[in-house]
């Protein structure tokens, strides 16, 4: 059988990848996670009942974009023989808890998400995440009894983050409900931090038109190629995850199509309608790319879309996220007259700079933290 460290060397050898002492140490991990998966041991649930179930075990791997997380996880993925297993978009799973959780209510069971869990486990010996990271209350208050019965089932668990468990749901809404989730993620899981020194990401980027003018069916089908190839998704397009975005203050904004840090919107729903600077900051801070598709030029009778836009680049400006656009005009051609124009000039200048080599080298998050 062929390991995950077998499959990465493979990778190193080939060329394909530089060596990176952080992968290296992941693919050794991932390796003694696949050992352990053919194990028992007595749970947490299993020693209050004194049963036996399987040994639950997995890896959290974290670190910033383009260091190869995703990579691992399908190199473990294809090398682990455990069957049943699954992968999938962690957004995407906790819309299916909910749903779950709501037909068992419905049915009247006593412990819906116990029932859920249960459910899950008997689909899955093993479970591939990308992108945990959490946003909203509803998937934090849940978190903590579900993965907890995963685990006691016997499920192996394999997710990637940007953040560091201790990270997730940070200022969150009754975080403190949320705790008992990141202390069983480090009891549990082994955590690795990926930090090397490629920036995979950015290679993918290297070629890219970031600017696409005019708008039409020629710019969207660039845009579309550059979202398959930042995110290496290669099944049928509408098989791309959506997700819901908790904003604060019990608002989401739906998100059209939401991947490995990369999202995708259109200038109608982010500037034509009513939003604000908490629905702009939760964008940057939860996604490191975005494309924007449908960017107009903007006369005096669109000065709320223009000052929206204004406040939308300067959120993702601040956080380092980069953009990728399809518009009717170069930036400086965006919003030639109209109250706030002569504002706006800062906002051109800060699109011209986010195509800049130093710009894309710059890691995502904020300015003065870089």
């Amino acid at each position: 059988m062929t390991t995950v460290s077998d499959a990465y060397r493979a990778l190193v050898a080939a060329g394909e990848l530089k060596p990176d002492a952080d992968q290296e140490r992941a693919a050794h991990a991932l390796d003694r996670f696949a050992a352990d998966l053919g194990r028992t041991r007595k749970g947490f649930l299993s020693r209050l009942f004194g049963r036996e179930t399987p040994a639950p075990c997995g890896v959290y791997m974290w670190g910033g974009v383009g260091r190869g997380k995703s990579m691992l996880m399908d190199l473990a993925y294809e090398a682990i023989p455990a069957s049943p297993k699954r992968r999938a978009h962690f957004h995407a799973f906790m819309l299916e808890v909910h749903m779950r959780l709501k037909a068992l209510r419905d049915q009247g069971a006593e412990d819906p998400l116990i029932r859920a869990a249960e459910e899950i486990a008997s689909e899955a010996r093993f479970l591939a995440f990308d992108e945990m990271q959490v946003t909203n209350t509803a998937d934090a208050m849940i978190m903590g009894r579900l993965f907890t019965a995963l685990i006691d089932e016997g499920v192996g668990i394999i997710t990637t983050s940007n953040r560091p468990p201790a990270d997730l749901y940070k200022d969150g809404l009754n975080r403190e409900l949320f705790l008992p989730f990141i202390r069983l993620i480090e009891a549990q899981m082994k955590v690795i931090e990926l930090d090397g020194p490629t920036d995979y990401r950015l290679d993918r980027m290297k070629g890219l038109d970031l600017w696409h003018v005019p708008n039409g069916p020629e710019a969207t089908e660039k845009l579309s190629e550059a979202f398959f190839r930042l995110t290496d998704h290669e099944v049928r397009r509408e098989e791309v995850p959506s997700m819901e975005l908790d904003v604060g203050a019990g608002r989401s904004l739906h998100v059209p199509k939401a991947l490995k840090g990369v999202a995708v919107f259109s200038f109608k729903r982010l500037c034509g309608q009513p939003r604000g600077a908490a629905d702009y900051l939760a964008i940057a801070q939860n996604f490191h790319t975005v494309i924007i598709v449908g960017i107009p030029v903007m006369g005096p009778e669109m000065r709320n879309e223009a000052a929206r836009f204004v406040t939308l680049i300067d959120a993702l400006y601040e956080h380092r996220v980069k953009l990728l656009a399809s518009a009717d005009a170069e930036p400086s051609g965006l919003y030639p007259a109209g109250d706030g124009s002569f504002e706006f000039e800062r906002t051109v200048s800060r699109l011209e700079e986010m195509q800049s080599r130093d710009y894309l080298e710059a890691g995502h998050g904020q300015a003065e933290d870089q």
